[in-house]
């Protein structure tokens, strides 16, 4: 079959790669429909993985169709159309029976390989590095799903597949960022980033019954998206003082519950090279924001370390600081029941659909953020 590989730093390509099989009684094949690209394929596609090797196959979110089911699978036929959660999980250990699936202890393939310095191991996820516990990804015409019932999800009749496709990441993850801020009716809200996650955090923040929710952003386009399809106030860095408008429109406290939703920054200062110190100013300007006794929820997949950390704002301010690099699966069902009622929409964020052949143009598109790309949807 054909897939979308890892090849070197900034280097991807369409190889022929074996057909997958099932390994054991719970897994299930899916054939792909639709696959998307993924702020958190960035770090990797840029070598800052050196766990990566030459032919991983990429793709993280995917939606597809069962073709062949394992002795032990209960929940689904073949001929099913699901969504497959980007995180894999075993369903039994302890953090997946408290539903924190993206912390299970079983689902790494070589939890022993994983860079020790984290001081833990990633749940497995799809689409990331062998060697770090991951699993063949959606960017290909064939994924083995293992786990499948408890990662893998029917799709209603009346959600497409542009639609469910963000059920599998970022509709979860935007959501566990509003559960994470303890959202509640009335509060002011504050995302950075407008890319699909940021945008669909901002969405649950409005769900959730947030009074005003603010995206700060510098792409237009990604701005318009929020205020249209989220009901959020654009609020661009480059032409506004986010400090001072953040402050204005939350009646002088600052927002209740400050959301970053992008990765580190793309370079840093002298200064900062010089120490060796990564400076997320996103992550700063959210700490400060924050009115005393918020919350700031931090997203994302970037292995990056802050020395230089406004630790004393968040004592002072008494702020609760949670961060999460991917969603739980128990969320998946309900947003697809939202979807299916038209009260989550996201295949506006589907902004260019290509061929697989297509998918090293498709991400450069992605990483550049040109040609106002959200996100490249990939179709095998």
């Amino acid at each position: 079959m054909r897939a979308l590989c890892w090849v070197a730093a900034d280097e991807l390509a369409v190889r022929e790669v074996p057909d997958p099989e099932l390994r054991n009684e719970r897994d299930v094949i899916v054939r792909v429909r639709r696959s998307a690209t993924c702020g958190g394929d960035l770090p990797l596609l840029a070598g800052r993985d050196p766990l990566l090797s030459t032919g991983d196959v990429l793709g993280a979110e995917f939606v597809g169709e069962v073709v062949e089911t394992g002795p032990a699978i209960r929940r689904h036929r073949v001929g099913d159309r699901v969504v497959v959660g980007a995180s894999v999980a075993c369903g039994g250990c302890w953090y997946c029976r408290q539903g924190r699936h993206s912390c299970c202890d079983n689902a790494g393939v070589d939890v022993a390989s994983v860079d020790p310095g984290w001081g833990r191991s990633d749940a497995g996820c799809f689409g990331r590095p062998r060697a770090a516990g991951g699993f063949a990804g959606g960017h290909a015409e064939y994924v083995r799903v293992p786990y499948a019932d408890v990662g893998a999800f029917r799709v209603p009749d009346a959600v497409d597949d542009d639609r469910a496709l963000f059920a599998a990441d970022a509709a979860p993850t935007g959501w566990l960022a509003a559960e994470l801020g303890e959202v509640r009716p009335g509060d002011v809200v504050a995302v950075w980033g407008a890319g699909a996650v940021g945008q669909l955090t901002a969405r649950a923040a409005v769900l959730r019954g947030a009074a005003r929710v603010l995206v700060v952003d510098r792409y237009e386009a990604r701005l318009r998206m929020a205020e249209r399809h989220a009901g959020a106030e654009p609020l661009d860095y480059r032409r506004t003082d986010v400090a001072a408008e953040l402050c204005e429109r939350s009646g002088g406290r600052g927002p209740d519950v400050c959301v970053v939703a992008v990765g580190p920054p793309p370079t840093r200062s002298v200064a900062d090279r010089f120490a060796g110190v990564d400076r997320p100013d996103p992550v700063r300007e959210a700490v400060h924001a924050c009115r005393k006794d918020g919350v700031v929820v931090v997203l994302g997949g970037t292995d990056w370390f802050v020395d230089a950390f406004a630790l004393g704002a968040v004592t002072d301010k008494r702020l609760t600081v949670r961060g999460a690099r991917r969603p739980d699966l128990r969320d998946v069902p309900m947003l697809l029941h939202r979807m299916a009622r038209d009260e989550l929409r996201t295949e506006h964020l589907a902004t260019h659909r290509l061929p697989l052949r297509d998918g090293p143009r498709g991400y450069a598109l992605f990483a550049d953020r040109a040609d106002g790309c959200v996100r490249a949807v990939f179709t095998p």
